[in-house]
């Protein structure tokens, strides 16, 4: 039996988990806690640790782990910016989920567009007090409006034709992309000057970090609505924050927060929130904001469940590892994993 170390489980984490560990010869441990330096001497005894996107896989932690003989790390999502990949070469093999229902995020990002738009949550909140006036809850229609869509993965994709139902036009940058059907590609100035929605769907890396900021907040339509259910970093809070107040950007609908790893996942309702900038993002009347439950239905839990053990598995049996990710993957010309199956 393979015993896995999970950090920062919850209660929708462990249906899909124990079903699909039973049936992979997996034994997961569940921890409340986060995995930190302080906390990845709980993983003593283990097989592996299976981390999320708030875990903590910095160079201390990963030397801690190695140091407690953990050889293997699953991440129960596809971003790895949490992770010193240089730091776990040669030590600890990560292996992700690079997709488990795109069509659960993408909707999500569409769900924030549409409850913004159409003023879903103001009248949500005005009926339920009995108050049935329709002032101040004015929208406008998405169809022949223009979205730029950064990033053309499969979420990406997936949220480009869900616009493309709405008859919306598609404009979309990727540089690693190909040609869209029903969508054009176009530069990233283009795709800022001319579109009046900007959804988030790219990774976040050294090149993408803080892609919205006051430089390319300013090349924007005034009034333009900013999606991001991908990651925090891409979005300078605070320059986002003054752009709302100088009402250049007329809607941010947030899945995820730069600072969001402290907060989000957690009930913190009997507290004085100390980040001052989300409290006044809060506040704005034309900012939503989630806790990172894009990914969160039955069909996404399932698949990251049975990717995330047969991850596992693979890496116990000797197989090759189709999910590793390694600092050299993309800096190297000659990948190992495609000769041997592993990165190293």
């Amino acid at each position: 039996m393979i015993k896995i170390a999970l950090f920062d489980a919850k209660p929708y984490d462990k249906p899909a988990f124990d079903r699909y560990g039973a049936q992979g010869g997996v034994e997961y441990h569940y921890f409340e806690t986060k995995l930190t330096e302080e906390t990845a001497s709980l993983a003593a005894g283990y097989d592996g640790v299976c981390a999320f996107v708030n875990d903590d896989l910095s160079r201390p932690v990963i030397e801690k782990l190695y140091s407690l003989g953990i050889r293997l790390a699953v991440l129960r999502c596809a971003g790895f910016n949490n992770v010193d990949l240089q730091a776990a070469y040669g030590k600890i093999h990560v292996l992700r989920v690079p997709a488990y229902s795109p069509h659960a995020v993408a909707e999500h990002a569409m769900a924030l567009l549409l409850t913004s738009v159409r003023r879903i949550h103001k009248a949500y909140n005005r009926t339920r007090e009995f108050n049935f006036s329709l002032n101040g809850l004015a929208g406008f229609d998405l169809f022949g409006k223009t979205v730029g869509v950064i990033g053309a993965g499969k979420i990406g994709r997936a949220f480009i034709d869900i616009c493309r139902g709405f008859s919306m036009r598609v404009l979309y940058y990727d540089k690693f992309a190909g040609e869209i059907e029903g969508a054009t590609s176009v530069s990233l100035d283009t795709l800022f000057q001319e579109s009046d929605v900007i959804s988030l769907h790219c990774p976040l890396t050294e090149e993408t970090d803080h892609l919205i900021c006051a430089q390319t907040l300013a090349q924007m339509k005034k009034g333009v609505i900013i999606i991001n259910t991908s990651r925090g970093g891409l979005i300078d809070a605070e320059d986002l924050l003054a752009a709302i107040k100088e009402k250049q950007v007329g809607a941010a609908l947030l899945d995820v927060y730069e600072e969001e790893s402290d907060l989000f996942f957690e009930d913190v309702s009997g507290h004085i929130l100390q980040d001052d900038v989300l409290s006044r993002l809060l506040s704005m009347p034309n900012v939503i904001v989630t806790s990172h439950q894009a990914f969160l239905t039955e069909e996404a839990l399932s698949a990251i469940a049975e990717t995330t053990t047969q991850n596992a598995v693979d890496f116990f049996a000797g197989k090759p590892l189709v999910n590793e990710v390694c600092y050299r993957c993309e800096s190297f010309g000659e990948c190992k994993k495609q000769r041997k199956g592993k990165c190293f």
